[in-house]
């Protein structure tokens, strides 16, 4: 079976091996974030409907969980906002009371967690991971580019009662982007925010990939570990880097040969390399950032995109 709403099981390097479940068409959000490395959102919108009809998803669940395949979890992911599709919490009901032996993750901008339905249709899920990257409207507004009507104030009451509700772990991504939400009171505030939410977790990141515009640049992993030590009162831990995927069991280095071979021949975009070798853009760019991370491939920003090519 061909699987359309499907992808993976593809390494993670916070999931371990993942199913990826895209509920969403691409690059439909309720953000345009600027380190986005999916590329800019086409469908900037903050409407929940059935984007893709909700027993299609399941059918494909079906189909790919009757064998019993050996994962970590089972995450909602993709290249949009999942929470923008209305059945995602019936998925998760399914997946849970058909296949209790897996985990579900849940991987969010948090932009809908104002709404108490959304938060609702997440309860049944083991983990849900939520971004928060800064906590002012006006840098809110500078990294996220919002749809209209979302506020950085609804966002964190959301994620407030979020905590309150939920019975899962919560570990939640904060994406530092030099020079626009790293500043001391962007951080102090930060710092506040974060005891009130009380995540599990706090994981700082910052980008791997050239992101949707070109001035953005990647924080090293001594900065991360500076700004770590400036939130001491919650538990933080760095992200950054690619951290050796092909360590985590069944990394398919088949995959991994054949976008070798694909960029050898010509330099191709993410979308690119998608269509040819007929694997979903969140697949793709897994092994993209383990290809850069042992300098195998660079990235090339033009005109359509970001291309990579072999290093020279």
């Amino acid at each position: 079976m061909k699987y359309r709403h499907l992808f993976g099981p593809v390494p993670s390097r916070r999931l371990g091996l993942s199913l990826g479940i895209d509920p969403i068409p691409y690059k439909t959000c309720t953000f345009d974030c600027i380190y986005c490395e999916c590329g800019a959102t086409t469908d900037l919108t903050k409407e929940r409907r059935y984007y893709i009809p909700t027993d299609e998803i399941i059918q494909e669940l079906d189909v790919f969980l009757e064998s019993k395949p050996d994962l970590d979890y089972v995450t909602f992911s993709g290249s949009g906002e999942p929470t923008l599709n209305k059945g995602i919490g019936k998925i998760i009901s399914h997946i849970k009371d058909r296949y209790p032996e897996y985990k579900v993750a849940v991987l969010t901008n948090s932009s809908l967690f104002s709404d108490k339905e959304v938060r609702k249709e997440l309860f049944h899920a083991d983990l849900v991971m939520p971004s928060l990257d800064v906590v002012s409207e006006n840098t809110f507004s500078k990294i996220n580019r919002p749809v209209s009507g979302i506020k950085i104030d609804e966002i964190i009451e959301g994620l407030i009662a979020f905590r309150k509700e939920f019975s899962g772990k919560i570990w939640l991504e904060v994406f530092i982007v030099p020079g626009i939400n790293d500043t001391k009171g962007e951080i102090e505030k930060l710092h506040n925010v974060l005891e009130k939410i009380n995540a599990d977790e706090v994981q700082l990141n910052s980008l791997d990939r050239p992101g949707t515009v070109d001035w953005v640049q990647p924080a090293t992993r001594e900065y991360l570990e500076s700004i770590r030590s400036k939130l001491s009162r919650v538990p933080v831990i760095v992200i950054g880097g690619y951290e050796k995927r092909e360590k985590v069991r069944q990394f398919n280095t088949e995959i991994e040969a054949q976008i070798l071979s694909t960029i050898y021949r010509r330099p191709c975009t993410t979308e690119d390399l998608s269509e040819i070798l007929g694997l979903h853009v969140s697949e793709v760019n897994k092994y993209l950032d383990t290809l850069m991370g042992h300098n195998k491939i660079v990235p090339v920003r033009k005109s359509r995109g970001i291309f990579f090519r072999i290093t020279e």
